[in-house]
């Protein structure tokens, strides 16, 4: 497959998932509460190990060990911050919270984050289709509890059960529509700086936003369960980069 074929199959794919946010209906609260957690972990292992572990070894392999890589780590990191300052929007993986902010402030933040997710994983596949392949998983691993939150925050806003659904849906292909620019813009301007952004983008969400999350649990069990999740998600991600 071409470059601009694997960008376009990953974005709908990717798209596609925001479907999943249905499943918070159909799961009781007391359940929901104990399965989205350890998907949670699962995400920030798998985002924090992405970053670290593929995609600043590969900017550094295409840009060099040089300052310009880690202050474009830092950028990714710091947009995100901006983002969910100024937006006041937040990760979130739990049904319904009052205090979230109602749903137009979560589909605002949630495109610009697919969008810049998109021009991510675009890049990704620009520089390498395994590197690409990989920072699509381990922004899929993160999409799934995150569209679960989403869409539970949405029909507690007033949004009824298809239209949240729906809307969802259409704002989860900005992901595809950022795929497209970075693969317009590689014949323009020079892509692989979104390989550091991008890991800046998944520091932020995996040890910013997600871990903190994973602390509000008092049984021992249970922190235990967490921690492993989060485990396993850096040794998927080392084993991949093992092999390679």
């Amino acid at each position: 497959m071409s470059t601009l074929l694997w960008i376009t199959v990953a974005g709908v794919v990717m798209s596609l998932l925001a479907l999943v946010g249905g499943l918070a209906l159909l799961l009781p609260d007391r359940l929901f509460d104990r399965v989205v957690p350890p998907l949670v972990a699962l995400a920030a292992g798998t985002l924090v190990g992405g970053a670290l572990l593929h995609m600043l070894p590969g900017a550094v392999a295409e840009m060099g060990n040089t300052l310009e890589v880690y202050l474009f780590v830092l950028a990714g990191f710091f947009v995100f911050l901006l983002l969910e300052q100024f937006l006041h929007w937040h990760h979130c993986h739990r049904p319904a919270l009052e205090h979230e902010p109602l749903g137009y402030l979560i589909l605002i933040g949630d495109a610009l984050h697919n969008f810049i997710g998109g021009l991510a994983v675009g890049g990704a596949f620009l520089v390498d289709l395994r590197l690409g392949v990989i920072t699509w998983l381990a922004a899929a691993a993160h999409e799934i509890p995150q569209e679960l939150g989403n869409f539970g925050i949405l029909v507690h806003a007033g949004w009824s059960k298809l239209g949240a659904l729906l809307v969802n849906l259409a704002v989860a292909f900005t992901f595809l529509l950022g795929g497209w620019l970075a693969y317009a813009l590689a014949d323009v301007v020079e892509v692989t700086w979104l390989l550091p952004f991008a890991a800046g983008n998944f520091l932020y969400i995996g040890a910013v936003d997600l871990l903190p999350e994973l602390t509000g649990h008092p049984e021992a069990g249970r922190k235990a369960l967490l921690s492993a999740m989060f485990a396993a998600g850096l040794a998927i991600l080392w084993a991949v980069a093992a092999l390679h």
